[in-house]
């Protein structure tokens, strides 16, 4: 289970950077806060963080479920996909954003490969018991 406590971990901290990443595009495209738009290049980080928050809310109780019913280092490795998606993600929204689909298809199916299985653990551990 650490490999999984490690992987959420690491998704926390992702968000973290990218939210640094923001804040120093904000510096350097001169958007003053608090909008959220104005130079095309911060909104790119802008949209990369906030595309990132919309998911977390469902990656980090589908990594802790899923790790509850199934293999930890399986889920920890769906998580280290979902990592490495978000970072690919950055890459192209920052460089070609409609180049960005990668790295979005793998941060979006492990996360729909964990939900389904922590929901099916669920399932099946009501039926055991």
């Amino acid at each position: 289970m650490a490999w999984v406590e490690a992987v959420m971990l690491l998704a926390v901290a992702q968000y973290l950077a990218f939210g640094m990443l923001v804040g120093r595009a904000r510096g350097k495209y001169g958007v003053k806060a608090p909008a959220t738009s104005g130079d095309e290049m911060f909104e790119r980080f802008y949209r990369v963080q906030m595309n990132t928050l919309e998911l977390l809310p469902v990656l980090l109780p589908s990594l802790w479920l899923a790790a509850k019913y199934w293999t930890p280092e399986w889920v920890a490795g769906a998580g280290l996909v979902y990592l490495l998606g978000r970072l690919l993600y950055l890459k192209a929204y920052i460089t070609d954003p409609p180049s960005r689909g990668l790295g979005f298809m793998l941060s979006y199916v492990p996360i729909m490969g964990l939900l389904l299985a922590g929901l099916v653990g669920a399932v099946r551990a009501t039926q055991v018991a």
